[in-house]
């Protein structure tokens, strides 16, 4: 099932458990805007060539759209409707005024040199700015962007509005971007860990992890959790994966990242095939990477007792009901990777007040935040009997749900 089928399933899962209105029900699931634009660049050869630049607002009933901008030869409208709507969600669950957004250009960064991606980021930046703006939607890095490409988009977008910092989040420290912001969606995954594992009477250290994918939110999660005296027993990336049963050398590892800038061939534990790491035994599997890596095929076979999704959508609907049966907890990903969103509000908030937070700040914040929103989820989850992944969708929507009413969506 694509990542958009299984949102929609999600969501109205949740309208029939908040009893909504149908009209209300199909209003909340159509995007606000849909925005398609085409950019032509010169190479620097000379020659022009031409992308498909675009965004998916999905709803501002609580407050300007928010979410990343992706640079990928494979994007999928599909997927990106999926992924707005869940950013309306998520930025609900966590209570920031925040709706949903997501878009991006189709190419392959990779392939473009630092001007060309420069150029076409500025081109983007002019076809959409009168559609984006400080207190209407908020784009953000995602994949195959970064806070440089962040840095053009606010020069570019500031051309027109005057100096914007508030524009964009995710920039580079010197522009207004937040301390912290680089680490929160790994962190905000390590508390959103803690706050379960406090549920169940448990804590990190007497917890064995696995975890999919050594990005930014892998490798910072791994970090954390080294640093707060839990066992790693198993990493992967895109070039292979590497196990230690006793426990692997975080910072070892972390450093032999960034000297070769893959995990293989590091030394400090045996290597093992990428697909098998899913079903290594452990307590704790934290998905960091690709969505759909948990799905019938695999989810009879997967050991571990909780299952933390730092990427967004992990876990197909048909490996959810079997991991339920099987009495796995499934933290979901739209209260699980929430970090990010909630610092780039924190970024947003100073921008706007001009007045920047210590580091401490920003991750207290964060710590208070995540846990307020899983105090919320488990009330949701015994008032409704449900879930947590049904526990956090009803709270996000029926949120959206009464914003929306109160601000009389049929007037």
């Amino acid at each position: 099932m694509n990542a958009l089928a299984a949102t929609n399933r999600n969501f109205r899962h949740a309208a029939r458990i908040l009893g909504l209105d149908s009209k209300l029900e199909k209003s909340l699931l159509i995007p606000f805007r849909e925005i398609k634009v085409e950019c032509t660049i010169p190479k620097d050869d000379g020659s022009l060539v031409s992308y498909i630049g675009f965004r998916v607002q999905h709803d501002n009933a609580r407050g300007p759209m928010k979410g990343g901008i992706r640079y990928h030869p494979e994007v999928d409208p599909d997927e990106v409707n999926a992924l707005a709507q869940l950013m309306t969600w998520k930025s609900a669950v966590v209570d920031i005024p925040y709706g949903g957004a997501k878009g991006g250009i189709g190419c392959s960064p990779r392939d473009l040199s630092t001007s060309e991606l420069e150029r076409l980021t500025r081109v983007f930046t002019q076809k959409i700015h009168d559609l984006i703006g400080i207190h209407t939607d908020v784009p953000a890095p995602d994949m195959g962007t970064n806070a440089q490409t962040m840095a053009w988009i606010l020069d570019e977008y500031s051309k027109f509005h005057g100096h914007s910092p508030a524009i964009v989040t995710g920039k580079p420290i010197d522009l207004g971007g937040s301390l912290g912001r680089d680490a929160a969606t790994g962190r905000g995954v390590v508390f959103a860990t803690e706050a379960l594992l406090a549920e169940h009477g448990k804590s990190i250290p007497e917890m064995r992890f696995v975890i999919q994918g050594f990005g930014n939110v892998g490798s910072w999660a791994a970090k954390l959790i080294h640093e707060k005296g839990g066992k790693i027993t198993a990493v992967s990336d895109m070039t292979g994966a590497v196990q230690n049963p006793n426990g692997l050398d975080i910072p070892a590892l972390l450093k032999h990242k960034e000297n070769n800038g893959a995990l293989k061939d590091f030394d400090g534990g045996d290597a093992i095939d990428p697909n098998e790491l899913l079903v290594q035994d452990c307590d704790v599997l934290i998905p960091c990477a690709l969505g759909g890596v948990l799905n019938k095929d695999n989810a009879a076979d997967v050991k571990a007792k909780y299952i933390i999704e730092a990427a967004n959508h992990p876990t197909d609907p048909e490996a959810d009901e079997i991991l339920l049966k099987r009495g796995v907890t499934i933290l979901p990903d739209i209260y699980a990777n929430a970090g990010g969103v909630t610092v780039s509000y924190f970024e947003w908030v100073q921008n706007i007040q001009g007045f920047m937070w210590e580091e401490d700040k920003v991750n207290n914040e964060l710590q208070k935040y995540m846990r307020r929103a899983f105090g919320n989820i488990k009330a949701m989850c015994q008032s409704q009997d449900c879930s947590l992944r049904m526990g956090a969708f009803t709270l996000g929507v029926s949120r959206v749900a009464r914003a929306t009413l109160l601000r009389g969506w049929e007037a």
